[in-house]
């Protein structure tokens, strides 16, 4: 089964992606993760990236395809979060992995806002913390490291909106792409991590033909 998640960043596209990995031992695809490590290994498209990221821009289609169907090609199932972005990439991994299941992850701009600001960061182990909303943890250092936390770059207010507004110019449209392939489940995303995996995982199941 290829299934892909989509929505505005925030939306905990990449929580719900691990879940559904580890319940069912489904390959997950990051593409956020994918896009990081190249930036980690500071190669030439490392740095390209990096340069697109910090700015809020989304990653040009042909270094995003390069980095990600390599590995979805060699899948013959995989969840995916975070790609495709754009209908370039949408209709080029279709010709080498043809999408079954797309989940829009729906959630309010608010909510978006106050937990990618609220967000932090372990420099050293990269275990993600929250100072607001709904997984609201007040913590200054890493429980594991003993560090002092970080924000992203890409998750200071003025790029979170950018980041928003993009997602609404370029990935919104992929919505009637798949509902038209009749591909396309909505989920609601708002709510605590927990309440949204058992939403999922009925709209998963929604159809009895359905085996994951």
């Amino acid at each position: 089964m290829r299934i892909t998640f989509l929505g505005p960043p925030g939306s905990g596209k990449g929580t719900q992606a691990e879940k559904l990995s580890a319940e069912f031992d489904i390959p997950h695809i990051s593409t956020g993760d994918i896009l990081r490590n190249s930036i980690t290994k500071q190669t030439e498209i490392g740095r390209k990236v990096k340069s697109y990221v910090e700015s809020g821009r989304l990653v040009p289609d042909g270094v995003v395809l390069d980095l990600v169907l390599g590995e979805a090609r060699q899948m013959e199932s995989f969840v995916m979060d975070g790609f495709p972005r754009t209908l370039v990439q949408a209709e080029r991994l279709d010709e080498i992995a043809p999408i079954e299941i797309s989940v829009f992850f729906e959630i309010s701009e608010a909510t978006v806002v106050a937990r990618l600001t609220g967000r932090r960061i372990c420099p050293v182990c990269g275990r993600v913390y929250n100072l607001s909303g709904d997984r609201a943890v007040a913590k200054e250092r890493c429980d594991e490291c003993s560090v002092s936390l970080v924000i992203r770059e890409d998750d200071q207010e003025n790029i979170v909106r950018r980041r928003i507004e993009i997602y609404k110019e370029e990935t919104l449209p992929l919505r009637e792409y798949y509902r038209k392939k009749g591909v396309l489940r909505r989920l609601s995303a708002e709510g605590t991590p927990d309440t949204v995996y058992r939403r999922l995982k009925r709209t998963l199941l929604e159809d009895d033909s359905l085996k994951i």
